[in-house]
């Protein structure tokens, strides 16, 4: 149950559309339920205004299914499973109930079930930088998970140091300047968060990503240079967290 579900109830009551007995049997409802193998909290939404999220790796394509049909049941309108393999995704296709409907992005290895919020319910807009397509992967898990949490997103995909004219020409520049908050991701060195942070007003969240040759080291190289930024105003996530980026920019941009 999530926060304006509550306060629909409420009203409800007031409004003499609902019984105080009824009210009270929902409101009593477990926050959780044991499945054997997990708890879904059917309370997150009430209590961080983003409900539960289901993270796919490691789960087998029967928990990820019982898991999320669990979710909608209780009510949770849009359930966002991240690193969903294909294998998951079609067993989800092909075993499903009717209780939402299910869409399958491939390259973020995303998967979204049941209603898609409208775009553009907040403050402003989220701009999603790469250094270079080879991080278009955890992006679009950026990029996807904003977006289902209603927010405006725009892509800047290949815009790296390595060829700098291409972030600094006068439409990326703009949408740069315009942002409410941007996520900066690249791998390799990972100086891409820097040079965003420079010329940005608002909030840069930088995401390294395990892009690159050898002593990149998986992506801890670029994790370095993003902790280490000069440009004030720069946050790290995790190597390769595209999902924590997108999460943290929604709750900035709501606010």
């Amino acid at each position: 149950m999530e926060e304006k579900d509550i306060i629909q109830l409420l009203k409800d009551v007031k409004n003499g559309n609902t019984q105080v007995e009824d009210a009270v049997l929902k409101l009593k409802e477990a926050p959780f339920e044991d499945l054997g193998y997990a708890k879904p909290d059917f309370h997150r939404g009430l209590r961080q205004g983003i409900p539960e999220v289901i993270y796919g790796q490691g789960k087998t394509p029967m928990q990820i299914l019982g898991i999320s049909e669990k979710l909608l049941e209780k009510g949770q309108e849009t359930v966002l499973i991240t690193r969903m393999s294909r294998e998951a995704a079609d067993f989800y296709t092909s075993n499903k109930s009717d209780s939402g409907k299910f869409i399958y992005y491939e390259l973020p290895k995303i998967g979204i079930v049941g209603k898609q919020p409208d775009k553009g319910n907040g403050v402003g807009k989220i701009v999603v930088a790469t250094g270079g397509t080879s991080d278009m992967p955890v992006a679009e898990e950026a990029a996807l998970t904003a977006e289902t949490y209603g927010n405006k997103v725009v892509r800047l995909y290949d815009v790296g140091v390595a060829g700098i004219h291409r972030l600094l020409d006068r439409q990326s520049m703009e949408q740069i300047m315009s942002a409410n908050v941007i996520i900066a991701i690249a791998g390799m060195e990972g100086a891409l968060a820097s040079v965003v942070g420079g010329l940005a007003d608002c909030p840069v969240i930088a995401v390294p990503t395990s892009v690159g040759y050898g002593a990149s080291f998986g992506g801890l190289s670029a994790l370095l240079s993003m902790l280490n930024s000069c440009a004030s105003g720069v946050s790290v996530v995790n190597i390769d967290n595209g999902f924590g980026a997108g999460y943290l920019a929604s709750m900035i941009n709501k606010k």
